[in-house]
């Protein structure tokens, strides 16, 4: 199982950048050094998260990799009208 680190930009609904680590310490002695670094600006987002692949990563936190649109849109086709 790898980690994934992401920092997200909410203000701006954009994933800022995205890292893959093998060593889930490194991953996280790595987050809070992005959290030191960002500590002023709490629009930024950073976290650490463990999955077997990306992908997977991009099922269940689509939030961090789509536009508030996108994920509207996802809803509505998963919810059609009857």
């Amino acid at each position: 199982m790898n980690s994934y680190l992401l920092v997200y930009d909410r203000a701006r609904g954009k994933l800022l950048a995205e890292r893959e680590f093998s060593d889930n310490g490194a991953a996280l002695k790595e987050r809070f050094r992005l959290e030191r670094e960002h500590m002023r600006n709490k629009d930024i987002e950073i976290v650490v998260l463990e999955a077997d692949s990306a992908a997977a990563i991009r099922r269940t936190h689509a939030r961090y990799f789509r536009t508030a649109a996108e994920l509207i849109r996802d809803l509505a086709d998963a919810f059609p009208e009857r």
